[in-house]
């Protein structure tokens, strides 16, 4: 593994967690609430993403307007929201499905910024995961002579500045997120 792919890595694990922590719901309706969630549809038979079924839009600050593409769906994209057991409850208005997100409590958003500060801690984790299969791939290539000692120390020294530059990322994506869960 070279310095490019152990970015690569990071860089995905950084995908993944902002694709998870979108979902941690704030008191703002936002496409991103359902984008993401998984549906069964035709009997079952394919399984898809809302976004990949639906236009999602906001009417106001608390409401959620998805409109499907194929409305003969639109009661399987309402049952797999309700399934998907992320707090919505997804109500049928003839060729949409309207969402009505409720303000959220003091004691919810607590417990909504537990939840993402540990999705924060997996992705560090993960960080460090690749951090370390990275410092095992350089340490090999040391010992079967395919590295001098020099270009061993400045590979492990870009691979810690990658692993500190995307740790420092996830912070910054765990503020911004808390403030957003913060307000009011």
């Amino acid at each position: 593994m070279n310095t490019d792919e152990t970015k690569v890595n990071m860089e995905k694990v950084l995908e993944v967690l902002k694709t998870d922590v979108a979902t941690v719901r704030t008191g703002r309706a936002t496409p991103s609430l359902v984008e993401h969630i998984t549906i069964s549809v035709y009997g079952g038979s394919t399984r898809l993403k809302v976004m990949e079924l639906a236009t999602i839009g906001t009417q106001d600050t608390q409401t959620l307007l998805i409109t499907p593409f194929d409305h003969t769906i639109i009661n399987e994209i309402q049952k797999g929201i309700q399934e998907a057991n992320v707090g919505l409850s997804p109500v049928v208005d003839g060729q949409i499905i309207r969402i009505s997100i409720p303000p959220l409590s003091q004691e919810r958003r607590e417990q909504l910024i537990h939840l993402m500060k540990q999705k924060l801690e997996n992705g560090r984790i993960m960080v460090r995961q690749v951090r370390q299969e990275a410092m095992h791939d350089i340490k090999k290539q040391y010992n079967e002579k395919a590295i001098s000692e020099d270009e061993m120390v400045r590979l492990e020294k870009e691979v810690q500045r990658l692993t500190d530059d995307t740790i420092s990322e996830i912070d910054t994506l765990g503020k911004r997120k808390e403030e957003e869960l913060l307000q009011i």
